[in-house]
């Protein structure tokens, strides 16, 4: 069975910086793309930024400039470095990868998400 761990998430100033990390365990014979989704109260879930297993990474325009994906395969680890957060960064952040387990050669998993809350 896989399991996608998320941690980081938190109350945090307008202007200020958090860090999620997102580690996978359990079953699987290898780990494809990675990404963070959000979703906002009232908005569908979007994607926030993914990161391929060689380090190809693509952000939503919303956050180019701000926010920074990461990964270390060795660790089956994914982070996103946020910074100069803002009141509309609020929501639920879910990490996703792309896995190979033993149920199929491609399939999605998903964290259970943690809350960003951007507030003064």
């Amino acid at each position: 069975q896989v399991q996608l761990v998320e941690s980081g998430g938190g109350l945090v100033q307008p202007g200020g910086s958090l860090r999620l990390s997102c580690a996978a365990s359990g079953s699987f014979f290898n780990i494809y793309d990675m990404g963070w989704y959000r979703q906002a109260p009232g908005k569908q879930r979007e994607l926030v930024a993914s990161i391929s297993r060689g380090g190809s990474s693509m952000y939503v325009d919303s956050v180019k400039g701000r926010f920074t994906i990461s990964r270390d395969n060795a660790k089956n680890t994914v982070w996103l470095q946020m910074n100069s957060l803002k009141s509309e960064d609020t929501a639920v952040y879910y990490c996703k990868a792309d896995m190979h387990t033993v149920d199929a050669p491609r399939k999605d998993y998903w964290g259970q998400g943690t809350q960003v809350t951007v507030s003064s």
